[in-house]
């Protein structure tokens, strides 16, 4: 199945110049859906994770029902001040500035492998902080995958660990 068939460019979104790749038309395709979380599982599983983490807030949608198909855990890292409880920051640098991912306090057991998942990779800054967070709290990340990857942007090079995307796009 081709699944870019079933992802909708967006013009000038979220700002004039910007082609925004839509996954809503994806995951509102039963058929795709599932075949994209299927290949998503044979991508996953072999690094035999403890857990799945999802980045906020388009990864949660690709985390979720793929835990539940591994019959995985599933923990979710958030943007400052979303998460309730004792939470575990990490501060990274953006183009313009900072931003701060949080994992809830207890989450990762030290020495968990955590697989690491979200909608899209494009400059890698956020995955690259997403993979020092939950080392940060103790826990192993042996892969990470997503959805889209914008290889132009050349993110996977920001990126210690394997990654896994079931789409690419060369601009």
């Amino acid at each position: 199945m081709d699944l870019k068939q079933h992802i909708r460019g967006v013009p000038d979104f979220p700002k004039p110049g910007i082609l925004f790749y839509d996954i809503s038309t994806l995951i509102a395709h039963a058929e795709a859906w599932q075949h994209a979380v299927d290949r998503l599982a044979e991508a996953v599983a072999p690094h035999k994770p403890d857990l799945l983490a999802g980045i906020e807030s388009r990864g949660f949608l690709v985390t979720a029902p793929l835990a539940y198909r591994l019959g995985l855990g599933f923990i979710m890292l958030r943007k400052k001040g979303k998460l309730p409880g004792a939470t575990i920051p990490y501060t990274y640098d953006l183009e313009y500035g900072t931003d701060t991912l949080e994992v809830q306090a207890g989450a990762v057991q030290p020495g968990q492998r955590v697989v690491l998942l979200d909608d899209l990779l494009a400059t890698g800054g956020t995955m690259q902080a997403a993979i020092a967070l939950i080392r940060k709290v103790g826990g192993t990340v042996p892969a990470c995958a997503c959805l889209i990857e914008l290889s132009f942007l050349a993110g996977r090079g920001r990126l210690d660990v394997p990654c896994t995307s079931l789409l690419s796009y060369d601009s």
